[in-house]
């Protein structure tokens, strides 16, 4: 039988390994990569291929878009763009660092397009950045190239008039990383919350890069204020939701956050939390398998100070 730990490692490394995006295996698994594009409001769309969803806005200012995939995809995605915008791509937002949303950086900024996100995220990308949690060469994500790099960055939030409506991002602090960052887009009433929001599963937390359980339940709680019941969101992964979808999501967090702690508090080790299956029933609503509920236990023992 595997160790609780060791199916916690082995989680983390499988999510690290969406993050490269240069590997000639990849580049092939993305070869038969189809876009969607689906509409959103009038001027945005969300783009679904592989990786984290795209969010785009068009107009006669020209193309904002936010997170932009994996580098073998961004001929798709412009072409994609282009069937429903001929204006060029001005701006590319990158909600937080991880390669399935930053990987189309380079290819975006050589083709004219300024790449904006949180201070943080830069900083992540400039340096090799390693899961401490797993422990494993394989793990290690290099520094970007320049070219690659968010040439604007910001602390806490900051605005884009564009399009002819405001699209507000703003920093949510240590939630799925340490420099996630919340787009609204107010005319249109819709947000795209990266990764601080994945449907109807359990979401990966890096915890190595700053993210923690109880970041992402207050993450969804700054992004439901800025929300009306007609507010359309675009999750980090998954389909289109709305206002309650998320609410559902932040209020089985805290349920599954607090069922741990208070195993914690009896002094339950993590292999007896773990044996106890708190979050059952949350892993049988969203169709997780008992490793995954086992390694999202782990995941939310250790953000609260287990070892």
């Amino acid at each position: 039988m595997c160790h609780p730990r060791l199916r916690l490692h082995w989680m983390l490394f499988a999510s690290i390994t969406l993050l490269v995006a240069t590997t000639p295996i990849l580049a092939q698994d993305l070869a038969d990569v189809e876009i969607e594009t689906l509409r959103v409001a009038d001027g945005v769309y969300m783009l679904v291929g592989q990786g984290g969803n795209i969010g785009v806005s068009v107009g006669e200012d020209g193309v904002f878009v936010i997170d932009d995939q994996f580098a073998p995809l961004t001929e798709k995605i412009l072409a994609a763009i282009a069937a429903i915008s001929s204006e060029p791509v001005r701006f590319v937002f990158n909600t937080h660092w991880h390669g399935d949303h930053t990987g189309g950086n380079e290819n975006m900024g050589e083709a004219g397009a300024l790449i904006v996100a949180h201070d943080n995220v830069r900083e992540r990308m400039s340096v090799e950045q390693v899961l401490e949690r797993i422990g494993r060469a394989a793990s290690t994500t290099p520094a970007s190239p320049e070219g690659a790099l968010p040439v604007v960055t910001f602390s806490e939030d900051v605005s884009f008039h564009i399009n002819g409506t405001e699209l507000h991002a703003f920093h949510v602090s240590n939630a799925h990383t340490d420099g996630d960052a919340i787009v609204h887009f107010v005319g249109p009433n819709v947000v795209h919350m990266g990764d601080t929001f994945f449907r109807d599963r359990f979401p990966f937390i890096d915890t190595a890069t700053g993210g923690s359980i109880d970041g992402l339940i207050a993450a969804a709680g700054d992004a439901l204020a800025v929300m009306d019941a007609d507010t359309r969101i675009i999750p980090g992964h998954g389909v289109l939701s709305g206002r309650e979808d998320l609410r559902a999501y932040r209020d089985a967090l805290k349920t599954m956050r607090d069922a741990v702690a208070a195993l914690m508090q009896r002094g339950m080790s993590l292999e007896q939390i773990q044996q106890a299956r708190p979050i059952r029933a949350q892993a049988a609503a969203w169709g997780q398998d008992r490793a995954a509920e086992d390694s999202f236990v782990a995941t939310i023992h250790y953000g609260l100070g287990g070892t």
